[in-house]
């Protein structure tokens, strides 16, 4: 990559960097994106919402669909706790997740490619995507596909930051790369009382601490193990004194799960063992069950291109098998329309020992990472 364009990207990272928006307000980011692929004589469309955006480079050919490469634009309501000269100037939201760079490194790739296209070199047509609210469930990919933006489009890829992997690195896997990810929220309802006569009341503490632990318990007997579909809760609430049995009390906690189909059939089978274990206790339980996104499913053959891309720039090395990951992704609502893959993006610092995760307020990443995701795509582009 020419050195003025990895100094550009880098710069507009750190601009994104310190202009954080959240899911379905990145008016500001949409314009700076806009704007750099409208001065390289491009014509990127505005999406209906006014967030996010879609910019096709090459003719259509009716011989073969566009080739789409997508990026999310949104941060989240974390606060930036890095000390750096690009740390948020918005309290309390930060890209602590990546995004910053997937839309670089996507928008860099549109540059790129733009160049090859007027010099006639680019094999295939183009659709540069980048998508809103991604961390809104059930995420921003949905109003992206009901405005067309799949329309002509034959495969899609994406990539995503992982700490984890070093710089110069990518992590594929075939198959199941994200997990399925869901919410579930329980309200319990019953007479209290006192807690000398617990049995003239419905013990709403008990029913709730029951449910919290025998739900989980009783879903691993009744679905196959190798799925992977578990319950954690986040919050649990009940009660303000210790001899009153209360009327209310309410359970918050994601549902993942690793196998698609099973995912589909998890919210019937959640429904069911939470009215048999609430009966017992005669318990009035609501439930508030809200779908998220399946799984990532990366297709064999979208796997091997961009295998076969990084090995053609870097070298065979550079490619690691990766674990499937128990986190959501929005991307896998593309791939139930189109075929594609995900790929995570090393952004570990050489010889950085220390561990670090994602939607953390400290997440950092080592700049050269961008480079290596245009490099990537735009091989990509020239291989498939």
């Amino acid at each position: 990559m020419p050195p003025d364009l990895r100094a550009e990207l880098i710069a507009f990272r750190r601009d994104l960097h310190r202009h954080p928006e959240l899911g379905r307000q990145e008016f500001r980011t949409t314009e700076k994106v806009r704007a750099r692929l409208a001065a390289a004589g491009l014509s990127p469309r505005v999406l209906p919402n006014g967030t996010g955006l879609i910019c096709d480079i090459g003719a259509d050919d009716p011989a073969r669909g566009r080739l789409a490469l997508r990026a999310d634009l949104d941060a989240l309501p974390v606060p930036d706790t890095k000390q750096v000269e690009y740390r948020s100037t918005v309290e309390g939201r930060a890209h602590a997740c990546g995004h910053d760079v997937h839309t670089s490194v996507v928008l860099g790739t549109g540059l790129v490619l733009a160049r090859l296209a007027e010099e006639g070199r680019l094999p295939r047509p183009v659709r540069l995507l980048f998508q809103a609210a991604e961390e809104v469930m059930p995420g921003g990919a949905l109003d992206a596909v009901k405005a067309g933006v799949l329309n002509g489009v034959e495969r899609i890829l994406a990539v995503h930051c992982d700490p984890k992997v070093e710089v110069g690195r990518i992590g594929l896997r075939p198959g199941p790369i994200t997990s399925a990810a869901d919410r579930l929220k329980l309200v319990l309802d019953g007479p209290g009382g006192h807690s000398a006569r617990p049995h003239l009341t419905t013990d709403l503490v008990m029913a709730a601490a029951k449910l919290a632990t025998e739900l989980p318990a009783a879903l691993s007997r009744r679905v196959d193990p190798r799925s992977g579909l578990s319950i954690v809760w986040g919050r649990m609430e009940a009660g303000h004194a210790a001899n009153v049995i209360p009327q209310h009390a309410e359970i918050e906690g994601t549902v993942r799960c690793l196998d698609l189909v099973a995912w589909h059939e998890a919210p019937d089978l959640v429904h069911e063992v939470i009215d048999q274990i609430a009966s017992i206790y005669r318990a009035k339980c609501e439930i508030t069950y809200q779908r998220g996104v399946p799984p990532v499913v990366n297709e064999a053959g979208s796997v091997e291109l961009l295998r076969d891309a990084m090995t053609a720039k870097f070298g065979a090395h550079t490619v690691e098998d990766t674990e499937q990951s128990l986190g959501g992704e929005d991307f896998s609502w593309y791939l139930e329309h189109v075929p594609g893959a995900l790929a995570r993006l090393g952004v570990r610092p050489v010889g950085d020992t220390a561990k670090r995760d994602l939607h953390q307020g400290d997440f950092d990443v080592d700049e050269g990472a961008i480079a290596v995701g245009v490099e990537l795509f735009t091989a990509a582009a020239l291989l498939s």
